[in-house]
């Protein structure tokens, strides 16, 4: 028997999970853990802000599909790591938050610092817990681990009061980690009838979501669309699913989709969803989303089939076994006529992206960008135009490559995500395209990327706008303008220098192209501001609430063909 503190046992449960590093911020209430995680191994993060440990953790847990751990205090630590969890919770994205609590006797009593974590959580995470007793902990911890990663996976909350931290308890060992619940097998006379519908099929399409890559399933997807020849479009967290140079690749489907894509779904015949949630944003006006298709729909979360689209046929099961066991089911086909039919459609509805060789411009910038990374270099964004522009035009190459905020659409995602997934793939380049307005919402974690010499190369689409709200007035509201320019224009390759990073700016450039290699080859943080037209906007576009085929803007006219 050994005598520990719940404190100390948190930490060696950590440890016995693997974890190898935390993002966090002490605050009274977490002091004890703090205290036993200096005795650890475990390496500690100090973000400037809750909401930034608690996206640093995803950007570690989109990298490696592991579960990460973020820490916050009680009361104001722990209401600032909501909308990390809610963005973990929409986007399905396995983390454990762990926050101090005010002691046991001082729940209730509006004591300092006091706040309803457990309440507060119950709407945006899998499960959470309100520690009663260190002894509680020896299952807690473990469970965590279990629930956030099993099935689809997703956020948790360990909320633990100060004295069950300090707590002593004796133990005699420590429980097994917590590890995913046995994944749910497809039925095999589902798998026969999905075969068939697949073989009988004209116009079949498939529609990849973030499911595909959290369940390691992107070489089984391309050995069936290349034995049958099916033309595959992804959702915004899909990409990199298929490699973008595949040729049966459409491309994204959805609101800033190319207008082929969205007219090669409004054909087909046969839509094959998996591991998507049919986002408003991915299908638009839900009743006219593929009005001629019959559809097939598989999910490992059985509240997402028939939730939006009623499919043909639904299948709760494992995406990863499901695609293997289709491949060996379907036929060998080639379709010609529909792929024909698609390589016209592609033709003759391009997605254009206009000056993409100025540097200077949105599509320019991304390209230049990535023509200078290597294949392997992760992407994140925060959420705007840059973040469709990105998604258009960045090439990527392999899964848990492009890291973006997809169901809450968080601005101030892309910095810190962008420090974590350096913490969890230091070989590898990180570049973070932001823009203005995004980047001021989590700025301060400059000073952790610094602190920490992670390689994040930070490209800033600077119009001085909030962008996308710009074009949505411009587009929706009469071109009435309110509250989306900023008057006040920063500097923000000094600010990114105060915090001691490396920094240019494109607009005062003699060679953008150059000064761009030179920052991209620069060692450690490095933030490059690229001016843009305020008044560039990202299309094609789908009016929110339209249908996709409906699309404005991003025509290629004859004297472009």
């Amino acid at each position: 028997m050994k005598r520990t503190t719940g404190a100390e046992l948190i930490v060696r449960l950590l440890e016995r999970q693997g974890v190898t590093a935390i993002a966090g911020i002490p605050g009274g209430c977490n002091l004890p853990l703090y205290d036993a995680l200096r005795a650890s191994s475990i390496r500690h993060v100090l973000a400037r802000h809750e909401q930034g440990a608690g996206f640093i953790a995803q950007g570690m847990a989109r990298v490696t599909g592991q579960p990460a751990v973020c820490l916050g205090t009680s009361g104001p630590g722990a209401t600032n790591l909501l909308t990390a969890i809610a963005d973990a919770k929409l986007d399905s994205i396995p983390l454990v938050a762990i926050t101090g609590q005010v002691p046991r006797a001082m729940i209730g009593t509006d004591a300092f610092q006091e706040i309803d974590t457990y309440g507060l959580t119950v709407p945006i995470t899998k499960h959470n817990f309100l520690v009663r007793s260190a002894g509680e902990l020896l299952e807690v911890v473990p469970e965590a681990f279990r629930i956030a990663a099993s099935g689809r996976p997703g956020p948790v909350v360990i909320d633990v009061p100060k004295d069950v931290q300090n707590e002593g308890i004796l133990i005699d060992g420590l429980p097994l980690p917590g590890r995913p619940d046995p994944l749910p097998l497809p039925r095999a006379e589902d798998v026969a009838r999905a075969a068939a519908m697949i073989d009988a099929a004209e116009r079949p399409v498939l529609l990849v979501g973030a499911g595909v890559i959290a369940a390691g399933a992107c070489a089984a997807l391309r050995c069936i669309v290349d034995k049958a020849a099916l033309p595959s479009a992804a959702t915004l967290l899909g990409l990199g699913a298929l490699p973008y140079d595949h040729p049966r690749f459409l491309g994204m489907v959805g609101m800033h989709a190319a207008r082929s894509t969205n007219l090669a779904l409004e054909e087909c015949d046969l839509l094959v969803g998996l591991g998507v949630r049919f986002d408003d944003r991915a299908i638009g006006k839900a009743a006219e989303f593929c009005p001629d298709a019959r559809i097939i729909h598989v999910d490992i979360d059985a509240s997402e089939l028939g939730k939006i689209k009623e499919p043909t046929l639904a299948m709760r099961a494992d995406v990863g076994a499901t695609l293997r066991a289709l491949a060996a089911a379907v036929a060998p086909a080639t379709r010609p006529a529909w792929n024909r039919r698609i390589a016209r459609l592609r033709a003759e509805h391009p997605l254009v992206m206009r000056a993409a060789d100025d540097p200077l411009d949105p599509y320019g910038i991304i390209r230049h960008t990535a023509a200078m990374l290597s294949p392997d270099a992760i992407v994140t964004t925060d959420v705007g135009q840059h973040q469709m522009w990105a998604a258009q035009a960045f090439p990527c190459t392999r899964p848990r490559q492009w890291l973006t905020s997809g169901g809450l659409g968080t601005m101030g995602f892309g910095l810190p995500a962008a420090i974590g997934a350096a913490l969890a793939a230091p070989g590898r380049t990180v570049v973070c395209f932001s823009g203005d307005g995004s980047l001021l919402m989590n700025l301060q974690e400059l000073a952790t990327a610094v602190e920490e010499n992670v390689d994040v190369k930070i490209v800033l689409l600077n119009n001085a706008h909030l962008g996308l709200v710009r074009q949505h007035q411009e587009l929706f509201f009469g071109g009435r303008y309110h509250a989306s320019r900023f008057r006040t224009e920063p500097d923000f390759a000094a600010i990114a220098r105060g915090f001691g990073a490396r920094a240019w700016d494109l607009g005062d450039a003699a060679d953008p192209r150059s000064t761009l290699a030179r920052a991209l080859a620069a060692p450690g943080p490095v933030l490059v501001n690229v001016p843009i037209d305020a008044a560039e906007n990202v299309y094609p576009m789908v009016a929110p609430g339209g249908a996709n085929r409906e699309m404005i803007g991003g025509e290629l006219h004859a004297a472009e063909r």
